[in-house]
């Protein structure tokens, strides 16, 4: 793991509860029929987050910091509102799901759960050095593989799931429709996109190297190694998201359960027709997955926070020298448990969290392409074609997704 750095951990935080409650969803509804959609989103993620990625890398700065200098205030002012809500209301359901995921195994007081979880996240972002905290959300990454094996444990008709891997159907029925938007949504998601940037602006800072930009002729390298580990980190992701997919779909879906609106719900209907084992990986991978993911909610949030406002950043500092840094992330986690301790219902949660992502999306995909193709911003270190082609279809299809959403 250790040629692996930022685009393991952020493919790895996009499989989180809500993620999870979503392909779940996916699977029990229609079966095995839209497992492609996970070679669909594929490229458009390695797209963005690559050009993501290296916007950090080379300018040495995050997406907000970017978005502040080279644009007009208010577009970053106004993104940065919008990732910070749509994130606050990820981490209270997220932290939500993994309270209702140990009380299934354990049982106990939910909310008190939930509320140890959020704490513990906060202690770890803020007290534990960057060097040990980015190792730990590395290992983090392995509890996905829980999803693995749950499909290891239940009977799959692979011929009936490969056809829906690699046979794309499509009907136009709002049903489908809505679930495509889902998982455009929950695949393709803002937050990564700050955090992505931002871990690599870390990682220079870790290594007292300069900006990209400033040294283009070693840059070679880096960007290689940025793009492998891109490929790699949203290839995981989306493969265990297929597996969540076919998990379901050969249980819940084949028993004639298709209705499922959190993951906690998944793992509960798991168990009387996949077996006590099946139930357990799936409820512990819901912890897992959201200890790895909160933090990078919350993270992500921050970052971009301090980048607007110019305060002293970066998990690899001390809390003393970035408390304002430090104090968004403690805001985000331990406030977000306020929003579930008031009765709000998750599902709505993450409703509005998704529609509040997906009017994002485009147009700051469309920044971020229009960022990396700059030589303005970029030097000589533009990026690749291909990646600019495959950002502004991204932004194509998620303003048509997010039109939809509206419509539908």
């Amino acid at each position: 793991m250790k040629g692996l750095r930022a685009g393991l951990v952020t493919g790895a935080a996009d499989d989180d509860p809500s993620g999870i409650a979503t392909y779940s969803q996916v699977g029990a509804q229609f079966g095995f029929t839209l497992g492609w959609t996970m070679i669909l989103t594929y490229p458009l993620m390695v797209a963005v987050q690559g050009l993501s990625a290296g916007i950090g890398a080379v300018t040495g700065r995050g997406v907000a910091e970017n978005l502040r200098r080279h644009y007009p205030l208010w577009l970053a002012r106004t993104a940065v509102s919008m990732l910070f809500a749509a994130n606050f209301v990820n981490i209270g359901a997220n932290l939500a799901a993994m309270g209702a995921a140990l009380y299934l195994l354990v049982d106990g007081p939910q909310v008190l759960y939930a509320a140890l979880f959020a704490i513990v996240c906060v202690c770890l972002e803020v007290f534990v050095p960057y060097r040990r905290y980015a190792l730990l959300l590395k290992w983090l990454t392995l509890s996905l593989f829980a999803y693995v094996a749950v499909v290891l444990a239940v009977e799959i008709p692979w011929s009936e799931a490969l056809r829906g891997i690699f046979l794309p159907t499509l009907s136009l029925d709002g049903r489908q429709a809505m679930a495509l938007l889902a998982v455009l949504g929950t695949t393709i998601s803002p937050y990564l996109f700050f955090w992505q940037a931002a871990q690599e602006v870390e990682e220079l800072h870790r290594r007292r190297q300069a900006r990209l930009k400033a040294e283009p002729d070693i840059a070679a390298p880096e960007l290689a190694r940025i793009r492998l580990d891109t490929l790699m980190g949203m290839g995981f992701s989306n493969l265990v998201a297929l597996f969540i997919i076919l998990a379901t779909a050969a249980t819940l879906h084949r028993t004639g359960v298709t209705h499922i609106e959190t993951s906690e719900q998944a793992a509960e209907a798991l168990r009387p027709i996949a077996g006590e084992f099946a139930f357990v990986l799936f409820a512990a991978g819901i912890i897992g997955t959201g200890m790895l993911a909160v933090p990078v909610l919350a993270g992500s949030a921050a970052y971009a926070v301090a980048e607007l406002f110019q305060w002293p950043q970066g998990l690899n500092k001390p809390l003393k020298r970035a408390k304002a840094f430090y104090g968004t992330i403690a805001a985000a986690t331990l406030g977000s448990v306020a929003v579930f301790v008031a009765g709000l219902d998750p599902f709505l949660m993450l409703y509005w969290s998704a529609v509040i992502n997906g009017m994002l999306a485009a147009p700051l995909v469309a920044a971020i392409t229009i960022m990396a193709t700059s030589r303005r911003i970029m030097g000589r270190l533009t990026a690749p074609w291909w990646m600019a082609a495959l950002g502004g279809l991204t932004a194509t299809i998620m303003g048509l997704a997010a039109a939809a959403m509206l419509v539908l």
